[in-house]
C-alpha cells in the first residue's frame, strides 16, 4: 500500500475512532488542547501561511467531534494560539503545547487530541515531516507513545 493510501486510511481510521467518543470529549480541557493542537499543525513548518489557517479553521468547523463546542469559542482559541506562534514561534511552541498537556488527566482525551492532530495534518493528503514532528512533540507533553500513533 501507497504511502499516500495509508495516510488515507489512518485519518479515516482517527476521525472514525474520534466520532465513537464523540459524547466523551465534552471538556473544556479536550476544547483546549484540540484548538492548540490544530494551531501546532497549522504552524508546524514555523509559520503560518494565511491559506494554511484558512483550511485548519474550516477543518475545525466542520469537524463533527468538535462540533460539541461552539464554533466562535473554538475559532477565539485557534486564533489565540496561533497567534502566540506566529508572534514568536519557540516562545509560543512552548506556550501552546501547554495548552495540549491540559488533556493530560484523562487518557481518552489526550490520545483524541493526537488523533485530531493526525486528521488535521493528513487532511490534505500530505502529513509531513514538520507535522509529524510536532504532533510526536504534543504525545511527550500528553506523556503518550508515539509509536502507539505510528509516529
Amino acid at each position: 500500500m501507497a504511502l499516500w493510501d495509508r495516510l488515507k486510511e489512518s485519518a479515516s481510521t482517527m476521525q472514525t475512532q474520534l466520532m465513537a467518543k464523540k459524547n466523551d470529549l465534552k471538556s473544556g480541557a479536550f476544547r483546549d488542547a484540540s484548538m492548540a493542537m490544530c494551531a501546532l499543525v497549522a504552524a508546524a513548518d514555523g509559520t503560518i501561511d494565511p491559506s494554511e489557517r484558512r483550511k485548519v479553521a474550516q477543518l475545525i468547523a466542520t469537524n463533527e467531534v468538535l462540533q460539541n463546542f461552539p464554533a466562535e469559542d473554538l475559532q477565539r482559541r485557534f486564533d489565540d494560539n496561533c497567534n502566540k506562534l506566529a508572534a514568536d514561534f519557540d516562545f509560543g511552541k512552548v506556550s501552546v503545547l501547554q495548552e495540549v498537556a491540559k488533556a493530560k488527566k484523562k487518557p481518552a482525551e489526550a490520545r483524541a487530541v493526537i488523533q485530531i492532530g493526525i486528521v488535521i495534518g493528513g487532511a490534505d493528503g500530505d502529513f509531513d515531516k514538520d507535522e509529524q514532528q510536532i504532533v510526536r512533540d504534543a504525545c511527550y507533553a500528553l506523556d503518550l507513545p508515539p509509536h502507539e500513533f505510528d509516529l
